[in-house]
Order: C-alpha cells, then structure tokens, then sequence
C-alpha cells in the first residue's frame, strides 16, 4: 500500500537522511565523497535550493535543504539516482544503493535550524569517527568555520547572521555553539508529527493551513500486519509475540505490549483489534494508549525500522 505523500511547498525545509542500501557503505574511497559533493552542487544550481548543512558519513548522508519552486522529491531522485549510476560503474557493482526512499522531515526553520546543523555537524563525533567536528572533512562544519572553501555549495551567511552581523564574530560564536553547551538529543531531532514534521503545534497547523490537501482528506493506510509490528518490537525490544499474549505483568513485556498499541494505532488498527491480537481484554488496550507519555524516541526507532 501507498506511504503517505510528501508535504512538499516552496520554501520548505528539510532534515533528508539516506542510508546505503542495508547499511552498506556509499562511499569507498575520497573520490566517491567528492564526486556526492559535485553533483549535489550541481543539483543545487540547477533547482536553486538553499542548503544549509550537510555531511557525508560511510554509509549514510544528512542534508538540511530549503527548497525553492522544484519540489525535494525532483532534487533528491535525481541526486540519488545519479550517484548510484556514477558508484555502480566505478565500483563494478549493481542494483540499489540507497535503502529504500529517503527520510525527508519538514522542519520549523525558526525553531530548528540552528539545532539541526548542530546535529548534522556533530554527526561524526557522536559516531565515533572523529574527536571534532573540525576533524572530519566532510561535511559544512569546515564552511562554517572558515577553514574550507565551500564556494557556493553551503548557504552560511542566514546562519551567521544569527550570531553576529559581523562576520569574525559569527564565526567565533558559532565555534562556541558547535563545541560547547548541551549536545543535541536524537529523540529531539526524530520526534515527528505524523512522521513527517518537526515543530510545535503552531507550525503543523501552519502546514495544514498552508498545503490542506497533501494532510487533510488524506486516507491514513494500514501498511504493516500486526505481526511485522510484533515483529519490529522484537527486534528492539528482544520482547517476543508469545511474551506479548502472555500473562505476566513484567515490566519489560507491559511496556513492549504498550509500545505495540501505539504503533499499531499510527496505522488506523482499531483498539479490539490490537486487544484480539494480544489476546487482552480491549480496556487494557485503552490504559496502554492512555500511558507511556515518554515513549516517543522508541516508538520512532520502531516506525524507522519498519520503513526500511
């Protein structure tokens, strides 16, 4: 069954993360990273987008892209199947690279762009891979900070602006906010409206007013059965489905049992559906939804799993 649409509008900004197909790596070797580089800009100046952030990790790719009239889906198709065509001839290999479609979040600009490219930017240092983001050489962090040219791939001078009208001193301060204060949680980043926007209820009723047909009307789709659901739960949680159905009251299994519900209900499963799923009675389904306010970050890693 069909996902939901793309909200997609002029001036929209996007968190866009694609993996390698199955984790794999995308990138081999330096040329590969430069070649991602160059047609990424070459994309930019043909669509006109405004990109603010970006870093290129082995196996997966962050971009923080505000589009003009070309819609995101038209720039990163392209992008991706590009890349994939240039990867497959060098490297002598075929099929998908990239898993799946890509994750395009619509953010508040206001509220987030200064976070997301704090996330972005640090995407090598939480993973290991660098002890600084000054470290890493790919990604915008380096633009930024004035240590690389970025010509005009990278669109820093919004950003700067936000710190200092004076340039020297946007940078400094910037260095600060990359480098010191709390880090950036990925429960932050990750927590959606309807898995597709990032921003208070100002901004989604915002969205809605703005692009009414691409969210109101929409038909919500069953496109998971319960038990791949039980079965995404699994794999997190090591929680099986005989443990769900059983009668213990542990607090591991009530809060997998809990998790399932919410999971379920972001695919229209009616409540005596999941109850007769778990063999429960549909009250306790009814307390499962009612509870479980800090979920969010684990029922998004559930979801995640099942779009891949």
């Amino acid at each position: 069954m069909a996902r939901k649409r793309r909200i997609e509008f002029a001036g929209a900004l996007y968190h866009v993360l694609a993996r390698g197909n199955q984790r794999q790596r995308i990138f081999r070797s330096k040329h590969d990273f430069t070649r991602y580089l160059e047609l990424l800009s070459e994309y930019k100046e043909r669509y006109c987008f405004s990109l603010f952030s970006y870093v290129l990790m082995p196996n997966h790719v962050h971009l923080l892209i505000e589009t003009a009239q070309v819609p995101l889906s038209k720039i990163m198709q392209g992008l991706n199947q590009r890349y994939t065509m240039y990867f497959n001839r060098r490297h002598e290999t075929v099929g998908h690279l990239f898993q799946g479609r890509y994750k395009g979040i619509l953010c508040d600009r206001d509220e987030y762009l200064l976070t997301l490219i704090k996330y972005i930017h640090l995407n090598p240092v939480r993973a290991r891979v660098a002890e600084l983001a000054s470290d890493y050489p790919w990604s915008s962090h380096l633009t930024y900070a004035a240590k690389s040219r970025g010509g005009s791939l990278v669109d820093t001078d919004l950003v700067h602006s936000l710190f200092s009208d004076d340039k020297a001193t946007a940078i400094k301060h910037y260095l600060s906010f990359i480098n010191t204060g709390p880090n950036i949680d990925r429960k932050d980043i990750y927590r959606t409206v309807d898995q597709r926007l990032l921003g208070d209820e100002q901004f989604v009723e915002a969205v809605k007013n703005r692009v009414p047909d691409q969210i109101r009307g929409e038909k919500r789709q069953r496109l998971h059965s319960l038990e791949k659901i039980a079965q995404a739960i699994e794999n997190v949680t090591a929680v099986s489905v005989d443990q769900l159905r059983a009668r213990t009251k542990e607090r591991k299994v009530a809060d997998s049992r809990m998790l399932l519900c919410k999971v379920a209900k972001e695919f229209t499963y009616r409540n005596h559906e999941i109850a007769d799923f778990l063999r429960k009675d549909p009250a306790a389904v009814t307390r499962y939804l009612k509870e479980g306010a800090d979920m969010e970050a684990i029922k998004q890693v559930v979801l995640d799993s099942l779009e891949d």
